[in-house]
């Protein structure tokens, strides 16, 4: 049986918990919650500012027909971008903060509505992930837009 989008992006997001079947039984009783998630396994996680998030998503979107998954916080004060793993430990930028190996994240539930993290693009369960470089491009762009706009 083919699994649905949101299926197959909670598998594949559940892969990387300690106990992989008990975040799927979680997320199956709380169809709103929430999962702390390691990363460094199958993604790294940067974390920007909002102000550059949402430019540098809309960069992204322009670029690419499906950039990998983007969770937004309360308030969309910050945006993660869900990168390949290793990428965090490389990364070297003002303002922006790598999760990866070693640390852990909140995740909210794919399909999930509600909740203090939204997914602005969920995950789709086939391991799709934004190139690093192609990320540290869109950010650049977005940064220059916002410089001229007098944003920054």
């Amino acid at each position: 049986m083919a699994r649905t989008g949101a299926e197959a992006a909670i598998v594949w997001l559940a892969s990387v918990a300690p106990d992989p079947r008990a975040c799927r039984r979680e997320w199956e009783r709380n169809p709103k919650g929430m999962a702390l998630l390691p990363a460094g396994r199958l993604w790294d996680v940067l974390l920007v500012p909002g102000e550059l998030g949402y430019p540098t998503l809309d960069v992204l979107t322009r670029l690419l027909d499906r950039p990998g998954p983007v969770l937004a916080d309360f308030g969309a004060s910050r945006m993660g971008f869900f990168v390949p793993p290793g990428t965090a430990a490389r990364w070297v930028g003002t303002g922006i903060r790598g999760v990866g190996d070693g640390t852990w994240i909140v995740v909210p539930r794919p399909g999930s509505t509600v909740g203090g993290a939204r997914w602005l693009i969920p995950p789709d369960g086939s391991g799709t992930l934004t190139d690093a470089t192609l990320l540290e491009l869109a950010l650049h762009e977005a940064a220059a837009a916002r410089g001229a706009r007098g944003g920054g």
